[in-house]
């Protein structure tokens, strides 16, 4: 991933839902040029940050068995606010259908309780060496790197229920 749009994952339910929060700094380096004078985070951003909560769930929740999540849909994209520098995203994703090439996710960005941004995504998940064999050992490489992010973004506290 170029942009680590997650920051922390705050809420975590296997197999069902994820929140996570994404904090927007001046120190992004996209801001200079959107839009000099009024730095936003761009539309395609907020929707990445969406795709990659979606992920870190399906990742958990399949024990990072695929290498690869790539956004397959997005529907009744809706864009409804600006992320601002110093204004965090608050993104959850719900499972609305789940089978083995894909996931169906209900998911939504929020920025001080307003509604920022929301889609219903689509994420389909593979592994390179199911195409290419030889490329079994990237997966394995990147598997092993997004396990270590995990680890990093997601710290859960030992009361919290159905959490991985």
């Amino acid at each position: 991933m170029r942009f680590s749009l997650v920051d922390r994952i705050t809420a975590l339910e296997t197999g069902k839902s994820i929140s996570a929060v994404k904090n927007l700094s001046m120190a992004e380096e996209y801001l200079a040029d959107h839009f000099p004078g009024f730095p936003v985070m761009p539309g395609v951003l907020m929707l990445e940050s969406l795709v990659q909560c979606g992920a870190w769930l399906i990742r958990s929740t399949e024990d990072f068995a695929h290498s690869t999540i790539l956004l397959k849909q997005a529907r009744a994209l809706k864009f409804n606010n600006f992320v601002t520098p110093g204004k965090t995203l608050c993104v959850t994703a719900t499972v609305n259908k789940w089978n083995d090439d894909e996931c169906v996710l209900k998911a939504s960005g929020m920025v001080d309780g307003t509604s920022a941004v929301s889609a219903r995504i689509t994420l389909g998940k593979h592994n390179l060496a199911d195409r290419n064999p030889s490329l079994a050992d990237v997966d394995r490489d990147l598997i092993e790197t997004l396990r270590k992010q995990f680890g990093q973004i997601w710290q859960p506290l030992e009361t919290d229920e159905g959490s991985a």
